[in-house]
């Protein structure tokens, strides 16, 4: 069974609602068909319905079973909008603006979500990262127990030995662009959770470098080192280390002679890259030249699931988030 198979068959065991605000994508109306025929998860398309059913007729696309919901037609936009205010005043906001923004999709899905009319939002499709998680921070907010909101890949391999039998965590791919060692650190607890929750095996986080065990010395593999230290102190009982070059901390052989005594090295399945371009890059890589699976950018800190897309995906790619979403709210708290 795939890893997203899986995460059907977990999210049909308690079924949650999503909310997906980009109702006019046809990406997006596609995989809503799809999620409603398997029937692992309810959703909800945001948008007017009737440029959403101009884009699903010409596509040749039943929408007859789809809850849609238009905010500049909905009943709750007056109650959205005074909840916004209410957030949002201390910061400048009026009940004007609000209003105005409650007519945004994005704006008024995670309205819905922080009432608990849904219990998690999908976007990204067509709109930029911080297009859905300006709004997210805004309203939804951080959740108690988290400093730093990051993001976080599932990478599925193929025919793959390393990792969780091919399957892995990387960390932060999409929005952290140089965290100091503070960040990094929160950025790996935050991993080790996320691989925990979705993948359901013990995380095995590696803190990666161009260095392994101080083959190399500067600023850059220093941040590393700090920043497992940083780990080992904030949790005690996950099993991390670094710094590790990414052969050291995925291929047992490389480890024997790198990192002889590492209880991670070899053995990794929660990869932490140093800066977003290291992460991106790498994630990029994997994705194309090894044909992996990629889910994400999916977010973590959030005080509820919210996750964001890749604006290249595919409708199938949405489904798939939309399965990790949904088993995300059933461990939300």
């Amino acid at each position: 069974m795939s890893f997203i198979d899986e995460m059907k068959t977990k999210a049909k065991a308690d079924k949650k609602t999503i909310v997906l605000p980009e109702g006019t994508d046809i990406r997006v109306i596609k995989a809503a068909c799809v999620v409603e025929n398997e029937a692992f998860a309810h959703v909800i398309l945001l948008g007017e319905k009737d440029e959403i059913k101009k884009v699903a007729n010409e596509n040749g696309i039943d929408i007859s079973s789809l809850e849609i919901i238009s905010p500049a037609q909905s009943e709750k936009k007056e109650e959205y909008a005074n909840a916004f205010f209410e957030l949002r005043k201390a910061k400048g906001m009026t009940v004007e603006k609000a209003r105005e923004l409650m007519l945004d999709e994005t704006h008024f899905g995670m309205m819905m979500l922080k009432l608990n009319e849904v219990d998690g939002l999908v976007s990204g499709a067509a709109h930029s990262t911080a297009n859905t998680l300006r709004p997210a921070l805004q309203i939804v907010k951080t959740a108690p127990d988290t400093k730093l909101v990051s993001t976080f890949f599932v990478m599925c391999v193929p025919d793959c030995e390393y990792g969780e039998n091919g399957t892995f965590v990387f960390s932060d791919c999409g929005l952290n662009e140089n965290p100091d060692s503070e960040a990094l650190s929160e950025i790996a607890i935050s991993s080790s959770k996320s691989f925990e929750q979705l993948v359901g095996k013990t995380p095995k986080v590696a803190m990666l470098s161009y260095s392994t065990y101080g083959s190399a010395s500067s600023e850059l593999t220093e941040k590393v080192v700090n920043a497992t230290k940083l780990v080992k102190e904030k949790a005690p009982m996950l099993a991390v280390d670094g710094e590790l070059q990414l052969d050291a901390a995925i291929v047992k052989e490389v480890a024997k002679s790198k990192a002889p005594n590492s209880k991670v090295a070899g053995e990794a399945n929660t990869l932490i890259f140093p800066d977003l371009n290291a992460g991106n890059i790498g994630y990029k890589l994997v994705q194309r030249l090894a044909k992996a699976e990629s889910y994400g950018p999916l977010c973590q800190g959030i005080a509820k699931p919210v996750n964001d897309l890749s604006r290249g995906c595919s409708a199938e790619d949405i489904v798939g988030v939309i399965a990790i979403t949904a088993v995300q709210a059933q461990n939300s708290k």
